[in-house]
């Protein structure tokens, strides 16, 4: 691991992703991501990397699921209406079983929306991305830190399970500057993915990379192969950080930027003697259910904090299944919660006594 450096967390996420092994990036400019982008068409030439500023979103995705193909690291960044550009190639990618990495710096919306922070993206990324039944891995950072952390694991996962990624961050994470420690650089592996399309030299069968299946039988087949790769995923990869919440009344779930709102308003509560703590999903997929079902044992009531009009409630009252009553406070359109709003709900939550 090398020094601490300030970095803008959007310039991070491109630093982290080089360290990673990506020598490949496809994107299209497009607030509040577009450093990422920039970054890169500056590094990659240096280091005998391949940056392209595709036609559009729905060119870059396609290029990726080429690059992808072949089998090396491959990346792409954009912001929410990006991604539903995107969305016919990523479940091209998915049904393809090919790796690879999307970055969501999420602005608010529906629409063209507006270019300041948002969390309004969680069904997308989550549940609704794309046609067609599958699921995409989701990390959640809240930190520029957590954010280059998040990159390396992403990729790996990825490869692991050989299935799209995607690091949720917003106009707050991507745009604010913090001290990050960077990973030592990994050397690109090419040649390491035996299903990969990259030349067999004599060496090997042919491989071809489709997510077409005229035979409904064999689609169904691959498809149910995928499901329990993913209960594999569900069981072994859930991620969330506790934060004063083994002796809490009040739970609240809540990730990424608005995590860090929720933290500071906690902090002043338990000041006061309110017992109110933290679960922040590190993975939205998978979910968090155990760290979540942990804590419904004992609180008395979950609040979800979200820069939404609420999404990821929905997903905590499905865990939790009436055992504990599952409360939404939130702020959307590109507006953040301020600790005070969050604090002023958690007095009203311990009865509004202080």
């Amino acid at each position: 691991m090398g020094e601490k450096v300030l970095m803008k967390g959007n310039e991070a996420i491109a630093e982290a992703a080089i360290a990673a092994g990506c020598r490949h990036f496809f994107g299209y400019p497009i607030t509040p991501q577009t450093e990422v982008a920039a970054y890169m068409s500056k590094r990659m030439p240096k280091i005998d990397g391949v940056y392209l500023q595709a036609e559009s979103e729905v060119a870059s995705i396609n290029m990726v699921l080429g690059a992808g193909a072949a089998g090396v690291r491959v990346m792409t960044s954009t912001s929410s209406p990006g991604v539903s550009l995107m969305a016919e190639g990523i479940s091209y990618i998915a049904g393809s079983d090919v790796p690879c990495l999307i970055v969501n710096v999420q602005r608010g919306g529906p629409g063209l929306g507006g270019i300041q922070p948002s969390q309004a993206d969680y069904h997308q990324a989550t549940k609704s991305t794309a046609h067609g039944d599958f699921h995409m891995l989701v990390f959640a950072p809240s930190t520029v830190q957590e954010t280059v952390d998040m990159i390396s694991t992403a990729f790996d996962l990825g490869d692991m399970y050989r299935m799209p990624a995607m690091v949720l961050s917003d106009g707050m994470l991507g745009q604010m500057m913090e001290p990050v420690v960077l990973p030592e650089p990994k050397d690109p592996d090419n040649d390491s993915k035996e299903w990969a399309a990259c030349g067999h030299r004599n060496e090997r069968k042919h491989n071809v990379v489709n997510s077409l299946y005229i035979n409904p039988q064999e689609l169904e087949d691959l498809v149910i192969a995928r499901y329990e790769r993913y209960a594999e995923i569900k069981e072994k990869h859930q991620m969330a950080e506790e934060y004063l919440a083994d002796d809490a009344d009040i739970i609240i779930v809540a990730y990424g930027s608005s995590s860090r709102v929720a933290r500071s308003a906690i902090d002043k509560a338990r000041k006061e003697g309110i017992k109110v703590g933290l679960v922040r999903p590190i993975t939205l997929w998978p979910f968090p259910e155990k760290a979540i079902l942990k804590h419904a044992e004992h609180a008395k009531v979950m609040l979800s904090v979200e820069m939404s009009m609420g999404q990821m409630v929905d997903d905590i009252r499905l865990v939790v299944n009436g055992k504990v009553p599952v409360e939404f406070y939130g702020r959307t359109g590109g507006m953040i919660p301020t600790p005070k709003e969050v604090y002023d709900q958690i007095v009203r939550l311990n009865g509004g006594e202080q």
